[in-house]
């Protein structure tokens, strides 16, 4: 048994099975690939995939056991190599973040800057997507940490650590009447066409959550990903927004004004989130403290360790 037939299986799954895409991902060939997928089948004396006329469909039920082996195994060795790095290069690697529109726009510039400032030697690659995006991209090993909101979809091998709450505001157009209305409540936002996030983003279900338990139901006629989309189509006139308000700028927004409306809707917390096996580099822990002071190198690996021995299997 190889760990490099470990690996072709992880990147079998990431690639939703398809043979070709993995191999390409793994500098390699597709019978390469095939071949050694086979033989750590013949040697394990099960079927790790499902497959159809020869086509790899889904993963058996052994499979699955071994796919989170592979995992942790990946995670461990990858592990060993972030040790190695922090003792023999100090404060030279790569950091990779994965993280949402907002946080990449409106919350982790200034830390960034100061980073670059304090590690120059270190490189930093940004990963964007939606909240269970990110979340995956560090469960997989492709990012080092996540930073976003909450999700519907649990990943047991992730720590989420909370750093921050953010607040919402209402965002509609200069003279837009919801601005003066008195007092602001769901049914007068509920009045005008609403501007959304994308129903993945917390933004949006929990927004629309409050509106629900009301016994209200709005009229959402836009989604977008990002608060700056949002900004666009509500600055047309075409609707008002439930948004962030650390996306509100009233130098950038010149043409939009808000106001506060977290009496009316739950923030969103963000959460930093990390594999439960992980080492973290001394400029990693550094970084998370920068984003949220609370979150000091011990109270970090503490919790790491809490979630390593709670998915250790029972004696």
């Amino acid at each position: 048994m190889k760990l490099q037939q470990l690996r072709y299986v992880l990147e079998i799954v990431r690639q939703n099975n398809h043979l070709s895409a993995a191999a390409q991902a793994l500098h390699t060939s597709q019978p390469g690939v095939s071949r050694q997928i086979l033989l750590l089948e013949a040697e394990l004396g099960f079927e790790i995939f499902q497959r159809t006329r020869n086509r790899i469909i889904g993963l058996t039920e052994a499979g699955e056991h071994v796919y989170e082996i592979a995992k942790r195994v990946a995670t461990d060795i990858d592990a060993l190599r972030a040790l190695k790095e922090d003792v023999n290069f100090g404060d030279r690697g790569v950091l990779t973040i994965a993280t949402t529109h907002t946080q990449a726009r409106y919350v982790l510039p200034m830390v960034i800057e100061k980073f670059v400032k304090k590690y120059p030697q270190v490189e930093l690659i940004l990963k964007q997507g939606n909240p269970e995006d990110i979340c995956n991209l560090v469960d997989s090993g492709e990012a080092d940490l996540a930073i976003g909101t909450d999700t519907q979809k649990q990943l047991p091998n992730l720590v989420k650590l909370p750093c921050f709450s953010l607040p919402r505001s209402v965002v509609a157009k200069v003279g837009h009447p919801i601005l003066e209305v008195e007092p602001l409540t769901l049914e007068e936002i509920a009045r005008y066409p609403i501007i959304s996030y994308d129903p993945r983003y917390s933004g949006r279900w929990r927004v629309m959550s409050a509106f629900k338990e009301a016994g209200i139901e709005p009229k959402v006629i836009l989604s977008a990903i990002d608060a700056d989309v949002c900004k666009t189509y509500i600055e047309l006139g075409l609707g008002i927004g439930v948004l962030t308000t650390i996306t509100f700028d009233p130098k950038r927004d010149a043409g939009l004004r808000a106001r506060p409306a977290d009496q009316l809707f739950e923030a969103s917390t963000i959460f930093i989130s990390l594999r439960a096996n992980t080492y973290l580099r001394s400029f990693v822990l550094d970084f998370i403290k920068s984003v949220a002071p609370r979150l000091t190198p011990a109270t970090v690996r503490r919790a790491l360790q809490e979630r390593e021995a709670a998915l250790a299997p029972a004696p």
